[in-house]
């Protein structure tokens, strides 16, 4: 060979090792950001105009890693010449390719899926794993991996067999004899991904085995659309991070995402820019902006800037969002959603890289459990940093129990083991309530069907309204009030707990009331809220103090985020439960020195309770509304 075509072949193989490290490397340094297509868009790019016009506005606006075409949706699959137009399409602008499927008949019809008891329709569910793997090396089922059906058929075959138990065997087998072995078998190396939405609490109901089935799919996503808390799922804003967390307890290692929608966006814009961050907090690697057209075609409208930008110092920033800006050398001018998930992404990449491990307090929950549903994420936006599991964790010094626990039938001797050690259990009004009986081997308390209406808790401040609670019933002087509350409690002539404690061995057993609306949770006035956090705080290391709708996100290298989920500005105090001599804003540097600690308030008995830990070191900060900021100490 000569020297010529020697240099000729090395020139052209750097090239494309360039081309390839180019094509592969990713747009953000801690995260890959994704989209979505679904099956009847991935159709109409057949038209090369389409296609183009899409790319074109997408593309300018937001920086995408990957893209998923969806092969299958509503009884309708994509063709062959079409898909692989559209994959070659979209791998020459550089982007890892990977498929989708969601296995509905009619999303219409109340998200109509397959009928997994008739086999015509297994053979259809198989065939379109099959068609699919053909095609990716990676795909991801959409949310509708359940059924929802109960067809004379689906009757029959459950015979007398709870629903849930019925649809939690079928859809755990359907997903390896229908899915994940064909695929496999058409394509060795392609790995089956199984999507789950954000309504955790509910999944057993319709078929979702959070049990088996990460176990043989390679991987798990998550749905972090929180959207509007008030409508439809009544989902927490607080979920977004949450169920991250919880997935990644279920399957360590196998959680490959978040996923979130334009829903909320109508809210703000902000609300749609809180998802994106909270679901990056979590640490993921990856997360998915559903869908591509919604990218393309939800345009900014004025009405999605809140009226709270007026007041500036905004951590999602709208003004900043719709100027134009430089791209490749050209002027964008935003158009669509797009832009405001590009800056809140790369603006939540600078922080992402800098935060550990996140921590929090254990929150037990048992696969297939119910009761007192989404309460983590309630208590999550009232500064609790959860982090919940499917087993018992051991080597906690608190552990958190509501209702759901109660489907442990080993959960009170777990009870027993943890106090024993010396640990904490905080359990709910809920589990009392349900465990009433077994419970009084550890502490002889009730919580039935009286209720009582309260808004006073006394020195720890009112209430705006007035809201029930289940009355706690207890022996004086075995049980102690922490947090009492009454209409009125100063002055008045009857209380009920609100934080009760009681002691087992070595270890304490506290009861937190929870009100009937688990929203009254962020009525309770700052000071009682910030008893209950101080009173959980053990394994956090830190917590804060201030009003409700505030959360904290802990992390296991002395850094944690701080967010304000308000529409007005707040006053912080952040404690940390040692001796520190500052905090530093992770982005910015600036640095908070301590404040000066109050006096402790005088109780009887309760005074670890109230006022600051020995060596525990207080700071303040202010956030504007609905804003956050990263610290470190």
């Amino acid at each position: 060979m000569s020297k010529m075509n020697f240099k000729r072949i090395l020139l052209v193989t750097m090239t494309l090792l360039t081309m390839t490290s180019t094509a592969v490397a990713g747009k953000y340094k801690n995260f890959k950001v994704s989209t979505y297509i679904r099956a009847q868009d991935v159709a109409r790019m057949e038209d090369e105009k389409f296609l183009n016009q899409t790319w074109e506005t997408v593309s300018s606006q937001v920086d995408l890693d990957k893209i998923y075409l969806e092969t299958h949706r509503d009884a309708f699959i994509v063709p062959e010449k079409t898909l692989l137009k559209v994959k070659k399409f979209f791998q020459s602008k550089g982007l890892e390719i990977g498929g989708g499927i969601t296995f509905t008949r009619s999303e219409p019809s109340d998200f109509e899926t397959y009928s997994y008891a008739r086999p015509e329709e297994r053979e259809q569910v198989k065939h379109i794993s099959e068609y699919t793997a053909k095609f990716f090396d990676d795909f991801i089922l959409d949310d509708f991996f359940f059924i929802d059906l109960k067809n004379d058929d689906e009757i029959a075959a459950k015979g007398n067999k709870s629903w849930t138990e019925y649809r939690l065997r079928l859809m755990a087998d359907a997903g390896r004899e229908l899915v994940v072995g064909p695929a496999k078998k058409v394509n060795p190396k392609v790995k089956v991904i199984i999507k789950y939405p954000n309504w955790y609490d509910h999944f057993h109901g319709l078929g979702f085995n959070l049990e088996e089935e990460p176990v043989y799919f390679d991987g798990l996503w998550t749905g972090t659309e929180t959207r509007d808390p008030g409508s439809a799922q009544h989902l927490q804003n607080y979920l977004s991070y949450n169920i991250i967390r919880y997935f990644d307890n279920i399957a360590p290692g196998k959680n490959g995402g978040g996923w979130v929608d334009a829903g909320g966006i109508h809210m703000s814009m902000d609300r749609y820019a809180e998802q994106l961050h909270l679901t990056m907090l979590a640490r993921t690697p990856e997360i998915i902006l559903w869908n591509y057209m919604q990218l393309n075609d939800v345009k900014i409208d004025a009405r999605m800037r809140a009226p709270w930008q007026d007041a500036g110092g905004n951590s999602f920033r709208y003004d900043e969002m719709v100027v134009p800006f430089q791209k490749k050398g050209k002027t964008v001018t935003p158009t669509t959603m797009a832009r405001f998930a590009d800056v809140t992404l790369h603006e939540t990449d600078k922080l992402i890289g800098l935060l550990g491990n996140p921590i929090g307090l254990a929150s037990y929950k048992p696969y297939h459990s119910s009761g007192e549903d989404f309460l983590q994420n309630y208590l999550g936006m009232i500064g609790l940093p959860m982090d919940m599991y499917p087993q018992w964790k051991e080597g906690q010094q608190q552990i958190l129990l509501t209702q759901q626990a109660a489907k442990d039938p080993q959960i009170v001797e777990k009870i027993k083991q943890q106090l024993k050690k010396g640990g904490d259990v905080i359990i709910t009004t809920g589990l009392l309530k349900a465990m009433k009986e077994p419970l009084g081997d550890v502490a002889e308390l009730y919580c039935g069907d009286l209720k009582a209406i309260v808004n006073d808790f006394g020195f720890l401040g009112k209430s705006d309204r007035e809201f029930i609670i289940p009355q706690v019933k207890y022996f004086t002087n075995d049980a102690w009030e922490v947090v009492s509350a009454g209409r009125p409690l100063t002055g008045g002539v009857s209380g009920y707990p609100i934080l009760l404690r009681d002691t087992y061995s070595k270890g304490m057993l506290f009861v937190l009331t929870i009100p009937d609306d688990f929203g009254n949770l962020y009525d309770y006035p700052a000071p009682a809220l910030n008893v209950i956090r101080r009173a959980m705080s053990k394994d956090v290391g830190a917590y804060i103090e201030g009003p409700s709708k505030v959360a904290l996100f802990p992390y296991d290298n002395k850094t944690m985020v701080v967010e304000n989920f308000n529409d007005t500005s707040v006053n912080l105090r952040v404690v940390v439960n040692t001796k520190v001599n500052s905090l530093r804003n992770l982005l910015t540097g600036e640095t908070y020195k301590p404040a000066t600690l109050p006096q402790v308030v005088p109780g009887w008995g309760r005074n670890r309770f109230f006022g600051y830990a020995d060596g525990a070191t207080v700071f303040d900060i202010t956030l504007p509304a609905h804003s956050y900021i990263g610290l470190g100490y």
